[in-house]
Order: structure tokens, then C-alpha cells, then sequence
């Protein structure tokens, strides 16, 4: 029982009547002072030519979001409606145009029969009133019931009932009208979905961009605090921390360009490290006790942006997964730009528990920049060793 009488306690029960009650003012007004019937015709003809009107939409939008749903600002309906959203820009094409011909038609004639059907319960009601008063009423529900009697009182709660049942039905259909006839278009629904895609997107690119940044750089300051501790080496523990705090500061760097973007999305995201940076990584790695042997061959610089950032980013997610698996080892890096195709591998001996090429979110990542660009990457054993293998398109 409580849910029912539920929806009669939320103002948008009577905003959405009021709503209907507004599309019927002007010709009502026009047919109380003419006295003509054919007023409405003449007010369901003059709809034609404004639903054409592009700014109609959004006149009519702003008004179904503010009292239909009572959230002007949201996209989304309160629950009856669905979740499509009401759209309030301009109308942008014929269809457009002609679902809100649709619209404004509908409107006015629910309103109409809205306004008539409620009129007619409360004058019912009032009779009835009237006639279990003792007053005899002149035609209407309480003159087809006979003479004034005190039960037809009894039959007030009926009429409030089907009243309140009215007011929420017709609420209801409106909305849902609203959101069919009011909501994006095909082609806008797919323009939506482009722009949802593309934040999903970047949102992605920027986790993926923290995790090889940022677990590059602990990586490398847990190994050195580690190698320092045991070393007992001031001059060893120096360069230790030398190397801590360049790795830490580049680290930061990346993490406040990186919230830049998420304050203002409309921001540049600012340059980001290349190919042509790849000696910070290779000192880095090497300063955590890791032999590298790099060869780094070919017009880098004529790399893509890009090509060469991404590039950058798997040759350090490379090295902090040999520095994290395998420890300070000795490895070979070979960086190589042969035609087409930049060529990146990463080698270091073959650690006691190596990863799992299929479950590592290092090596999913590399996988994941690699596809993005159209190229390919490989990760296992080769012989002793194990090896990171990239090819990217340089286009």
C-alpha cells in the first residue's frame, strides 16, 4: 500500500501534470474567449510549422528535463522514462524535425484529454458531495444515481482513486513519449558513443602511462635502497640515492603532467618522453646494478611522436620487468629503425621463476601499445634467456 501512494509524495508526479496542463493554456484560453471548438484544430495545425523550428527542440528538451524529470542538467530520466536521455540541442535534421512535429501533436492532445478527464473527476466528485449532502445536483455522475442519498460518499474514494490514477498515468506516458520522441537520434546516439569510447580510451592510455612510469620508478628505488643497505658503501650508497632521486623526480614529472590532463581535459597533454630520452632509462636501469648492452641504431629522431613515445614506454615497462624478475643482471638492448619498422628487444638471462607471458600486466601492456599501433610484440624463453620482441609500423 505505501508503494502506491509512493509516487504521490515526489513533486515530479505534479510537475509532469503541470507539464501537459502548460500545452493546453493558449488554445484553451483562445476557445473560452471565442467559443469556437475548431480553436484546437487550428492550434494542432499551427504545431506543424513550429516543430520545424531547430531551436523548438531545445525549448521543448529544457522544458521536459526541468518537469518530467526534474533534473535539468542530466541526460537521464528519474526512472520512468528510461535512460536514453532527452537531448536539448537543435534539431539537425528532418528526422529530428519531424519526431518533434510528433512530439508537440502527442503533447497537446494528452494534455487536452488529461485536462478534461481530471476536470470531469473533480466535478464528479463535488456532485457527489453534494448529493450525500442532501442537495440534489443537476445532471452528472450524481443525477444518474437518482435521488440525493448519504452513500454516495462511498463512491468518493473510487473517483479519487481513478483521479490519482490518472494523474501518474498520464505522467508516465508523457515521459516515455518525451524520451522516444525527444531523445538522441541514430546518429547521435553514435556520436556519443565515439566521444564515450574515446574518453575510455584515453582514460586507458593514462593508466597504462602511470603504472610503466611510476612502477619503473619504484622498482629501480626499491633495488637500490636494497643493493645500498647491503653493500655498506657510502661512496656506493651515494650514488644509490643520486639514482633514487633522479628516477623519482622524472617519476613525478610524468604524474603531474599526467593529473594535468585529468584537471582539463581540453588541456595538451605536454611532451612526453621518446626514443630519442632512451639514455635516462638505460642510466636508470644501470645505476640499479644492471648491466646494459645497448645498440641503438637507425634515424630515431625521424621516428613519428607517436611511434617513438609509445616505443619509449615499452622499452622502460622492458627493463623494469627484467629488473623486477630477474634483478641487477646483465642485459641487451637492441633499439633498430630498418626500413618501415622500428624493431625494439630486450634480452637477460633467464630468471629462476619467470613470468607468465599471458598474465603478466607488464607484458599485457606491451601487447596492448603494440596492437594499438598495429604492430606486434612477443615475450618468452630463447634459450637461455629471455627475450621482449616489438615490431612497430613507422608510418
Amino acid at each position: 500500500m505505501v508503494g502506491l501512494l509512493r509516487p504521490f509524495g515526489r513533486a515530479v508526479t505534479y510537475t509532469r501534470l503541470l507539464h501537459l496542463f502548460v500545452a493546453v493554456v493558449w488554445p484553451a484560453v483562445l476557445q473560452f474567449v471565442t467559443d469556437a471548438w475548431w480553436i484546437w484544430a487550428v492550434a494542432a495545425a499551427a504545431l506543424v510549422p513550429a516543430g520545424l523550428v531547430p531551436a523548438m527542440r531545445t525549448v521543448e528538451g529544457l522544458q521536459a528535463r526541468l518537469l518530467l524529470t526534474g533534473h535539468p542538467h542530466d541526460r537521464g530520466g528519474d526512472g520512468d522514462g528510461g535512460g536514453d536521455g532527452i537531448v536539448v540541442a537543435p534539431s539537425s535534421s528532418w528526422e529530428d524535425r519531424g519526431r518533434l512535429v510528433l512530439w508537440l501533436e502527442a503533447r497537446l492532445l494528452l494534455g487536452c484529454a488529461t485536462g478534461l478527464l481530471v476536470a470531469q473527476m473533480l466535478y464528479a466528485v463535488v456532485d457527489l458531495l453534494a448529493s450525500a449532502a442532501g442537495d440534489r445536483p443537476n445532471g452528472g455522475v450524481a443525477g444518474l444515481l437518482g435521488p440525493p442519498q448519504a452513500w454516495h460518499i462511498a463512491l468518493v474514494p473510487v473517483l479519487l482513486t481513478a483521479l490519482a490514477a490518472a494523474v501518474w498515468g498520464s505522467g508516465t506516458l508523457i515521459t516515455v513519449l518525451a524520451v522516444r520522441l525527444l531523445g538522441p537520434s541514430p546518429a547521435e546516439r553514435l556520436a556519443a558513443l565515439e566521444e564515450r569510447t574515446e574518453q575510455l580510451l584515453e582514460r586507458t592510455r593514462i593508466a597504462r602511462e602511470l603504472h610503466d612510469s611510476i612502477g619503473h620508478a619504484l622498482t629501480v628505488a626499491v633495488l637500490q635502497a636494497g643493493a645500498a643497505r647491503a653493500a655498506d658503501d657510502p661512496a656506493f650508497t651515494r650514488r644509490a640515492l643520486d639514482a633514487i632521486e633522479e628516477t623519482g623526480r622524472a617519476a613525478l614529472e610524468d604524474l603531474e603532467r599526467v593529473l594535468g590532463v585529468l584537471r582539463d581535459s581540453g588541456k595538451p597533454a605536454g611532451s612526453r618522453p621518446t626514443l630519442t630520452d632512451a639514455d635516462r632509462l638505460l642510466e636508470s636501469a644501470r645505476a640499479s646494478g644492471a648491466e646494459v648492452d645497448a645498440d641503438l641504431t637507425g634515424p630515431l629522431e625521424g621516428v613519428p611522436g607517436p611511434v617513438s613515445r609509445e616505443g619509449y614506454r615499452i622499452l622502460q615497462e622492458s627493463l623494469t620487468n627484467v629488473l623486477r624478475h630477474a634483478g641487477p643482471v646483465p642485459a641487451r638492448v637492441r633499439v633498430s629503425v630498418e626500413g618501415t619498422t622500428l624493431r625494439l628487444d630486450v634480452r637477460n638471462p633467464l630468471p629462476a621463476d619467470p613470468p607468465d607471458p599471458a598474465r603478466g600486466s607488464g607484458l599485457r601492456g606491451i601487447r596492448e601499445r603494440a596492437a594499438l599501433l598495429g604492430g606486434s610484440a612477443s615475450a618468452g624463453p630463447v634459450g637461455d634467456d629471455w627475450q621482449v620482441h616489438v615490431e612497430l609500423p613507422v608510418r
